[in-house]
């Protein structure tokens, strides 16, 4: 009675396709999520194709075609994938997890084509439709790329700068009374003032406009890195520090060998938080002083009116963020590999 049960709730989940992306013999064939997105990549690449643009005062949206026989291509590929099933290999299985995704994008872009090229909704240039960033990406991604450049150069050298500095900060008044009397004021009383409020002063007194939004970045990055670090190093429980010493263990073998490594959890999410606060800064600091970066080209894509660039340098500055926050929790995984199951995330 009970086998007879389990097997169909099995069954009935594996309708329901909750079994997309679980690699399991005998249960996934052919991926019908696949097939659903697919189906909405294939009705994305219609309505772009079959469906006029409106006008909108000059000849037509560039690159309406290509955006059209791009969506064609992608649900053809999906539903080969999904028809191939386990015969795929390793593509399809990244992609299965994915599925849902696979199925709102489409949708997603369909609504963004229709409201802007299609029935002109939303008022041009402040919207502009899909293609219109195939356009600045194929047109002007010379500019783009080194205006990335330039900006994640600035955000390795500031958060690098901070998150070191941070962390000696939190590390030493943590460990030490006379550090932690004299420092931790003065990082309550300074810490939580913005660092994009004291742009003047950065630019007043650095040599350049590059150190100035360095040390900017690099101050947004070391308060939330300095006080999780104090905050780790001081909760280390007392009772590690004098099994240490029961063996024989010197000073500093307890700071690197045992308060660093216990406290290294708060530091990764002081980490975390500067790294945000590292981006906000980043921005400012760019439209402001500096001249060349994702910020900069914001600012210049506003001053033309040419919203289509701005739309374009907020997806990439989107993905450099994700990227370098996902390369942030590979270190971690890494570093934190003889904690796992420990510690919650």
């Amino acid at each position: 009675m009970t086998t007879s049960t389990t097997n169909d709730v099995l069954l009935r989940a594996n309708q329901a396709g909750l079994f997309d992306g679980v690699r399991t013999s005998g249960i996934v064939g052919i991926w019908r999520t696949g097939l659903l997105a697919a189906a909405t990549w294939l009705l994305l690449g219609l309505i772009t194709l079959r469906w006029p643009n409106k006008e909108v005062g000059f000849s037509d949206w560039a690159f309406t075609d290509e955006f059209g026989y791009a969506a064609v291509a992608v649900a053809v590929l999906l539903a080969v994938l999904a028809v191939a099933g386990d015969r795929a290999g390793r593509v399809a299985q990244l992609l299965r997890p994915a599925g849902q995704w696979l199925v709102a994008a489409p949708l997603l872009l369909g609504v963004w084509e229709i409201l802007t090229a299609k029935l002109g909704v939303l008022p041009t240039p402040f919207f502009a439709p899909p293609q219109s960033l195939i356009e600045v990406y194929s047109e002007d991604w010379r500019r783009l790329g080194i205006s990335t450049g330039y900006s994640l150069r600035l955000l390795v050298h500031g958060f690098a700068a901070g998150g070191l500095v941070g962390f000696l900060v939190g590390a030493t008044i943590g460990w030490s009374r006379v550090a932690g009397y004299w420092v931790h004021p003065v990082l309550r009383f300074l810490g939580p003032v913005p660092a994009s409020a004291l742009l003047p002063l950065a630019f007043f007194f650095a040599p350049s406009s590059y150190a100035a939004a360095v040390f900017l970045i690099a101050l947004a990055t070391s308060f939330p890195v300095a006080v999780l670090t104090w905050s780790g190093v001081a909760s280390v429980n007392k009772s590690y520090y004098d099994v240490a010493r029961t063996l024989g263990a010197s000073e500093w073998f307890l700071i690197l060998r045992v308060a660093i490594p216990a406290a290294l959890p708060q530091v990764f999410v002081g980490l975390f938080m500067g790294l945000g606060a590292a981006f906000s800064v980043l921005v400012t600091a760019e439209m402001m002083g500096v001249k060349a970066g994702l910020g900069w080209y914001l600012q210049w894509a506003q001053g033309w009116a040419a919203y289509s660039n701005m739309y374009a340098a907020l997806i990439v500055m989107a993905i450099l963020c994700s990227s370098l926050i996902t390369l942030l929790f590979k270190v971690r995984d890494r570093a934190l590999s003889w904690q796992k199951g420990t510690v919650k995330w």
